[in-house]
């Protein structure tokens, strides 16, 4: 494992003044760096301390400084290459699930899902793999999503609804929350077929919870999914198995995009904003209000904009009441 070269984190300003003390302590040489409260370097790193209250280390000797001057004098805990033995739930194996595609008007729902074990874990050290709403670029995305899937003893599955069917599926179930249980536990049944190569043999499946209610995907599942136990849990992105599901999720949703937009000769936007809407409205008015359905999820206002349609009152929950947002 190659040792870190960079490393950033927040100070109190009891921490900042005990570090600055160290490092004069040490005799490291002083130096100024613009909005900075403090700033040294050594022959082998070099340290600074912004007024935002942010501590950056960079250079060959930062693993070096965290281990033997940052933890034990400043921050007053052992983590660096220690995280696995205060938690050692980290290294459990078990599956994450992610979608993308939820907030995107143009484009597929897709779901992934990760198994992960110890090997796993520890191969992706320094890999980078975090959740993909953090990685801006697609190719780094690409990138990624290829050290997922070629990872020895990592499985992974991807359900991808296409938009006519997820359409369908929305007419019929009237709720983004329970299509998104429906496919999550899909992808949890599929996986829980694949277990077969999973070794050891997976103890739980994590997902974000996205409902109110624990349940939806509960009981969404079929009886393989129902033979692990559920976690559901909000920031489930956290969990480095969520994250890897989430940057495959991401990976095979810009892949169809772009598959759509050569399809269709024109670009299709991520997300939803003023750029969606004029993609939508050019795209009924060039090819007809019924090629929304194959390219987009209709259920959108942005649908009704594109057509020209009236949109309904916006709403709000408050307490549990619906109000008429203003």
């Amino acid at each position: 494992m190659k040792p870190l070269t960079s490393h950033t984190c927040k100070l109190t300003d009891e921490q900042a003044s005990t570090l600055d003390a160290a490092l004069r302590t040490r005799n490291w040489k002083s130096r100024t760096v613009p909005y900075a409260r403090f700033a040294y370097e050594s022959d082998k790193a070099n340290i600074v301390f912004y007024e935002s209250g942010k501590l950056v280390v960079q250079g060959k000797g930062t693993q070096e400084f965290i281990e033997f001057v940052l933890e034990p004098e400043v921050l007053k805990q052992a983590k660096l290459g220690y995280e696995t033995v205060l938690n050692p739930d980290l290294l459990l194996p078990r599956i994450g699930v992610d979608e993308s595609g939820k907030g995107d008007f143009f484009g597929p729902l897709c779901i992934a899902g990760v198994y992960v074990n110890e090997s796993v874990i520890k191969a992706w050290a320094d890999a980078g793999v975090r959740d993909s709403k953090s990685i801006s670029s697609d190719k780094k995305m690409a990138e990624l999503a290829e050290v997922i899937r070629t990872t020895p003893g990592c499985v992974v599955n991807v359900v991808c609804v296409g938009n006519e069917a997820y359409n369908r599926l929305y007419t019929k179930m009237r709720s983004v929350n329970t299509l998104l249980a429906w496919g999550h536990a899909r992808v949890i049944e599929n996986m829980m077929g694949l277990r077969y190569k999973m070794n050891p043999a997976p103890v739980k499946a994590i997902s974000d919870q996205f409902a109110a209610s624990k349940s939806v995907i509960e009981k969404a599942l079929m009886s393989g999914g129902r033979e692990i136990q559920l976690v559901q849990r909000h920031k489930a992105e956290e969990d480095i198995a969520v994250a890897a599901a989430s940057i495959l999720a991401r990976d095979e949703f810009v892949k169809r995009l772009a598959t759509l937009e050569r399809q269709y000769e024109m670009k299709l936007p991520k997300g939803a904003s003023a750029a969606v809407d004029a993609a939508a409205k050019l795209l009924v008015e060039s090819r007809g209000a019924d090629e929304l359905a194959k390219v987009a999820k209709t259920h959108f206002r942005t649908a009704l904009r594109a057509q020209g349609l009236p949109e309904p009152p916006k709403t709000e929950w408050r307490s549990g009441k619906v109000k008429a947002a203003e």
